[in-house]
């Protein structure tokens, strides 16, 4: 199975094109914002390095969330604009279902990315397998967690979304009806007023 793998989730833009196991090309640049200028560059790129054409792939994957509001839906956005120009499914995979792949851990983890506003996206898994939905904790709950994947945005590039990962668990899943939907797992800060507002003179 050809897949082009890309996440904007979090501290930078991750493409890779993959194939049955094997990474054909990747990149990865870390940055705080800018995903939207960076990804389909990137894209381009890549996909010119593994010598590979939109009409050959089988599907295309993405990190639906949660991370960065801006990340999330530039990542959707690109995703299904790319599936749809090319008639490809597109497959949407968690940050923390990805992060808890490559932690290739046995037993009980508990992955928890840093929000950036004193408390964190967090899941709990056996090994691979999901064990309840994603919330947002404390910092101190996640200081007393035992077994906890602690991820602090573009700090460490190695605990980033692996793009080949992405790939391979998004192989594993047929396609949903509809695509993927985002997974912010928390309101966002803009709200509408409660009388839908007015507009100023």
């Amino acid at each position: 199975m050809l897949i082009l793998a890309f996440d904007t989730c979090m501290a930078a833009v991750a493409v890779a094109v993959w194939r049955d196991g094997a990474t054909l090309a990747s990149a990865r640049e870390v940055m705080e914002q800018g995903q939207a200028e960076a990804l389909m560059p990137l894209v381009e790129k890549v996909m010119a390095e593994a010598h590979v054409a939109y009409a050959a792939l089988d599907r295309i994957a993405v990190t639906v969330g949660p991370g960065s509001f801006t990340g999330v839906r530039v990542g959707l956005a690109a995703a299904r604009g790319l599936g749809l120009a090319a008639g490809k499914p597109v497959i949407g995979v968690t940050t923390t279902e990805v992060l808890a792949a490559q932690a290739n851990r046995q037993g009980p983890v508990l992955v928890a990315i840093d929000t950036k506003r004193g408390d964190f996206y967090a899941q709990h898994f056996d090994g691979t397998r999901a064990l309840g939905e994603i919330a947002v904790i404390s910092a101190a709950a996640v200081a007393s967690a035992p077994n906890t994947l602690v991820v602090q945005g573009g700090e460490n590039a190695n605990l980033l979304p692996d793009p080949a990962v992405l790939a391979r668990l998004a192989s594993e899943r047929a396609p949903v009806a509809g695509g993927p939907l985002p997974v912010y797992a928390r309101a966002p800060d803009a709200v509408v007023p409660q009388h839908g507002g007015r507009l100023r003179p």
